[in-house]
């Protein structure tokens, strides 16, 4: 039911269609306005991935009379969500113990070898794991702490 008034005076519906309606094209102007910011936003940064042609890597016993200098040429590929290679891609490889770093960057077909030298495990420990970080600017960057276990036989 209407209020008795708006019976009466009918001066608060006029213009009422014309409002609504510019009000209505502004809303649409103001949507139309945040999706194509929307749709003009940069796209996120695609992922990439490593892995290595090993996934453990045996480290001489002091029993076994070892010269105590130990090398493991680590082979990484680095690649993208479609299985191609990354190329340029900057290798940091850490040793288990954490106090020596390694590096590399990738060829054309993302591969690189990383020599690491006289790895150590951590003080006390039986195992460890080399760590890995990939960065290329258009990636996302790549990190793993437990990239490849390394382990005293």
């Amino acid at each position: 039911m209407l209020p008795k008034k708006l019976k009466e005076n009918e001066a608060g519906t006029i213009g009422l269609p014309i409002r609504i309606t510019v009000l209505s094209i502004i809303g649409f102007i103001g949507f139309y306005a945040i999706l194509s910011a929307i749709g003009s936003a940069p796209n996120p940064p695609e992922p990439m991935y490593a892995k290595t042609n090993i996934s453990t890597f045996s480290l001489p016993s002091p029993e076994s009379g070892g010269d105590g200098e130990t090398n493991l040429s680590l082979k990484i590929k680095v690649f993208d969500s479609n299985n191609r290679g990354i190329e340029e891609a900057n290798v940091i490889t850490w040793s288990p113990d954490r106090k020596k770093a390694y590096s590399g960057v990738t060829d054309p077909n993302g591969n690189v070898t990383v020599k690491i030298i006289n790895p150590e495990l951590p003080p006390g420990k039986a195992e460890g794991y080399i760590s890995i970080k990939v960065m290329r600017s258009g990636y996302r960057d790549f990190t793993s702490n437990y990239f490849l276990k390394v382990i005293r036989s």
